[in-house]
């Protein structure tokens, strides 16, 4: 008698603990700074940046991971000619919709760069400046920013400064520019702000 062997890869939950893995440590340097500003420590926000240039690797190592998972799970079933009662109901780790989920989470965790600013809330303040020469432009290099999360950690924290008139950051330039009333804040506090994130300023120059 033949019967269909139902049982799936004794490997399929290492592989699904693997995608994971590293879908998680992928997004890991995005995370951090929102995870920082939760907490309230801002200072660790660079700790994962040094993980960057190993991204497109880990989110390669993911695909293929779950793309080989998904074969194991669709691929035809192997006929046994025995008379053993094979056709036993996987558990849910090993079924279709757990190895769904963990490819949903996954999808989500390697798209974290992509939505992360939703996380940091607006502080944007309307400041009045009495004078037009109190008016200051500076360009900051920063070391350490690796995606737009780490762009919107500098924005929001400098922003809570006083005096504050607008910033761009850019993580791609590895620098921000930032517009203030020099009555009500420095060079000196905004680069503190800066360096409290964990990311390093490296230079700064006026902009006439």
């Amino acid at each position: 008698m033949k019967n269909k062997n139902t049982n799936n890869n004794p490997k399929s939950n290492s592989l699904l603990g693997l995608s994971l893995l590293t879908a998680l440590t992928a997004s890991l340097c995005c995370i951090t700074p929102v995870l920082a500003l939760l907490a309230g420590t801002s200072g660790f926000a660079a700790t994962f940046s040094w993980m960057e240039p190993f991204r497109p690797y880990l989110i390669g190592i993911t695909i293929l991971v779950l793309g080989f998972a998904w074969y194991q799970q669709l691929k035809p079933k192997k006929e046994l000619d025995c008379d053993c009662e094979t056709d036993k109901k996987p558990t849910f780790i090993k079924s279709k919709l757990f190895l769904g989920l963990v490819t949903v989470f996954s999808i989500i965790m390697l798209a974290f760069p992509n939505y992360s600013k939703i996380f940091y809330p607006e502080n944007k303040k309307n400041v009045i400046v009495s004078n037009e020469a109190y008016i200051q432009k500076i360009n900051v290099d920063i070391k350490g920013m690796t995606c737009s999360s780490c762009e919107e950690h500098v924005n929001h924290t400098v922003n809570e400064l006083n005096g504050v008139l607008d910033i761009k950051t850019s993580y791609n330039n590895s620098n921000t520019t930032i517009e203030f009333d020099k009555t009500k804040t420095s060079i000196e506090e905004i680069e503190k702000a800066i360096n409290s994130t964990g990311y390093k300023v490296i230079k700064t120059k006026p902009i006439k």
